[in-house]
């Protein structure tokens, strides 16, 4: 059985998903809305800083480069050491651009038949084997639907 993820968003919660599903064998597909990555640091205006130091804004397996010293780096920096974060992991040819995700739906056990499982379905899986999530995502650049 294929062991899909989709992923909503290339900000930094997206790509630390992507990550840590590639890592325990699943295959996600990450859908940005955006042309880039870097979710909220991808909008914001130049002077845009971090709120905190750098030293709480790090990925724990990923320091900030020597390069940038400053103790409070401006949106550019944060977005490069974003982007260098997701180039290291290779993460980025699991980024579907310019696909904003505009419904999701799952196809599978009744609500009855679900809301009569205690936790889990008993089975120790989320959801049963017969379900099927359906995503429909909005191409940004062409305004198209797919399901």
């Amino acid at each position: 059985m294929e062991k899909r993820v989709a992923i909503i968003g290339a900000g930094v919660s997206g790509l630390l998903a992507c990550k840590y599903t590639l890592e325990r064998g699943f295959q996600p597909v990450v859908f940005e809305a955006e042309g880039r990555i870097g979710g909220v640091w991808a909008q914001t205006i130049e002077s845009t800083k971090l709120q905190n130091t750098k030293d709480y804004y790090e990925f724990s397996d990923f320091r900030w480069p020597a390069s940038v010293e400053e103790l409070y780096p401006v949106n550019t920096k944060v977005r490069e050491y974003i982007e260098s974060y997701a180039q290291h992991f290779g993460l980025l040819p699991y980024v579907k651009f310019n696909s904003k995700v505009v419904g999701i739906n799952y196809d599978g056990e009744s609500e009855t038949e679900m809301k009569s499982w205690e936790q889990w379905g008993g089975t120790g899986t989320p959801f049963g084997s017969r379900g099927k999530w359906h995503i429909a995502v909005q191409d940004t650049e062409k305004l198209s639907t797919e399901v």
